[in-house]
């Protein structure tokens, strides 16, 4: 960055580190510990949809890919679409599974990246509830590299637990890169993985 980039409060963007997404299963020990949040097992990955043959046979490599694996037990993944129309990939996995799942998701990310759809990356997520029954997300916002919470309020409707979510973001400041703008903190209503 240059003296004028500072001067006019300019700043280049940052660039996506998909390896923090393998800080998720150290986020989450804490969680449970200070919070009593444990992992769902599912998680998704979310892109704005781009029409065209080029993009659905990778979307279509990537299914195979994680529905390739093994461990699974020959569930497949799930692609759906939102109200908002963008496109979602859901990996489920066991909650003890919580690497895998962060090695799906990392998967995913790096397969569409690799074929040129890094632009239309958005965010991946990662679901956890606590006894209670909230459910709690970690964010991913792909073209940040940086992390936030999303808690919805439990019994449906488009409110946010706010309270919560700044109590998580204080929790997990040593785990994971978390973005400083709260006006980036986007509700994902409805994402695949958050709530089943």
């Amino acid at each position: 960055m240059g003296f004028l980039d500072a001067l006019l409060g300019r700043s280049k963007p940052v660039r996506p580190d998909l390896d923090q997404l393998f800080g998720v299963p150290s986020a989450a020990l804490t969680l449970e510990a200070a919070a009593g949040f444990r992992p769902t097992g599912l998680g998704s990955v979310c892109f704005a949809a781009v029409e065209g043959g080029a993009f659905e046979e990778v979307k279509e490599q990537v299914r195979a890919l994680l529905d390739a694996d093994t461990g699974r037990g020959g569930v497949p993944v799930e692609a759906s679409r939102d109200d908002y129309g963008y496109s979602w990939l859901l990996a489920r996995h066991t909650p003890e599974e919580l690497p895998d799942l962060v090695n799906d998701l990392h998967a995913v990310n790096s397969e569409l990246e690799a074929h040129g759809f890094g632009p239309q990356l958005l965010c991946s997520l990662v679901g956890f509830r606590d006894a209670e029954g909230r459910s709690l997300a970690l964010v991913y916002l792909y073209k940040r590299g940086t992390f936030y919470p999303f808690a919805p309020m439990p019994g449906g409707g488009e409110k946010r637990n706010s309270p919560l979510e700044l109590q998580v973001k204080a929790m997990l400041g040593n785990d994971l890169r978390l973005e400083s703008d709260l006006s980036r903190w986007f509700p994902v209503w409805g994402a695949p993985g958050l709530a089943d």
